[in-house]
């Protein structure tokens, strides 16, 4: 059994190949769920449906976002609309009082649909109105996500990281805004002066998490500060992570980042934006994998290779040293 905890596109990339290594039915993935959005009124979980969607054979492997070849018709017609209503297409923050009103689920992360700011396509918005309908029909995070895996016919168990609502807000000279803003309309351009982690103090792990956490942990090539920072913000998540053997790949190759705003994030919340600053995030790691053109002297077992993933067969290289390490340290 073995556990991947992932957020953003380093996890789901290394996911492509990672079951020539571990067997699919003794694999669990536990996603992030800070980066998640209700738009519209629809829930957006973005990590869960990465995994979705490269599990069910249709993510787009070119983005590592939604659905390949999907259309984006009613994200247009919805922005024809706006524009000739003369409404400004935002992001467009529900009040404060609405984003804590309604489905517990949706706090602190609640933003009007009218000229989305983020470009869902049509299947893919069958699926956020589908997760949704069930949320409010009575059912968890966990259960919709479940039935979804179903659908979607997983080879693995995919689990959110809780069934309570944790929002990854990025504090900026700007004011605070949430991370899909920061990162998807404002493409990461503030200065990041701090990130918070909504709702962590109150949010707990599910009994399933938690029995995935006694199972060896890889924690996938994944932005330390956005994808794996809402967890590790759950104390019983990190209490778990403490006492189960984990191996960590990192995502940068010394100070230079494979991908993504994780530099800029780590430096934002004082982490030294290196590999040495991943060590010191992750001080429940018990192993690292690092790229053979990384030097960083660590004070824990390290197995090196090439890292970079550019299809299936670089993903299974890094998941058999990833494997290699696990050996080491179990």
């Amino acid at each position: 059994m073995v556990t991947f905890l992932a957020g953003g596109t380093g996890t789901p990339k290394l996911l492509d190949g990672a079951d020539r290594v571990f067997d699919p039915a003794e694999t669990t993935v536990v996603a992030n769920t800070g980066d998640d959005v209700e738009l519209g009124g629809h829930l957006v979980c973005p990590d869960l449906d990465t995994v979705l969607f490269h599990g069910g054979g249709i993510l787009d492997t070119e983005t590592w976002w939604g659905i390949d070849g999907d259309t984006t018709a009613t994200h247009e017609e919805l922005h024809q609309l706006a524009d000739a209503a003369g409404l400004d297409p935002g992001p467009r923050y529900l009040a404060d009082d609405a984003q804590t009103a309604g489905r517990d689920i949706a706090r602190w992360r609640r933003f009007s649909g009218v000229a989305e700011f983020m470009e869902i396509g049509d299947r893919d918005r069958a699926v956020h109105v589908t997760r949704t309908s069930l949320l409010d029909e009575g059912r968890t995070l966990t259960e919709v996500t479940r039935t979804l895996a179903d659908a979607f016919d997983l080879d693995v168990e995919l689990l959110p990281m809780s069934d309570d609502p944790v929002a990854t807000i990025v504090h900026t000279p700007e004011g605070p805004m949430h991370f899909q803003e920061y990162w998807v309309h404002r493409r990461a351009a503030p200065e990041v002066l701090d990130v918070e982690f909504r709702g962590a103090e109150t949010a707990n792990p599910t009994p399933a998490v938690l029995d995935a956490l006694d199972s060896p942990v890889v924690v996938g090539p994944s932005n330390p500060v956005t994808s794996l920072g809402p967890m590790l913000a759950m104390e019983a998540f990190a209490d778990a992570l403490a006492s189960t053997p984990v191996v960590a790949v990192s995502p940068f190759v010394e100070r230079e980042v494979f991908s993504g705003p994780a530099a800029e994030l780590m430096a934002g919340v004082g982490r030294d934006p290196s590999t040495a600053g991943v060590a010191a995030a992750y001080p429940f790691a018990d192993a690292f994998v690092l790229d053979d053109a990384d030097g960083t002297d660590l004070d824990r077992p390290v197995v090196r290779t090439d890292t970079a993933i550019e299809g299936p067969d670089d993903a299974e290289r890094v998941a058999r040293a990833a494997e290699t390490a696990l050996e080491a340290v179990t």
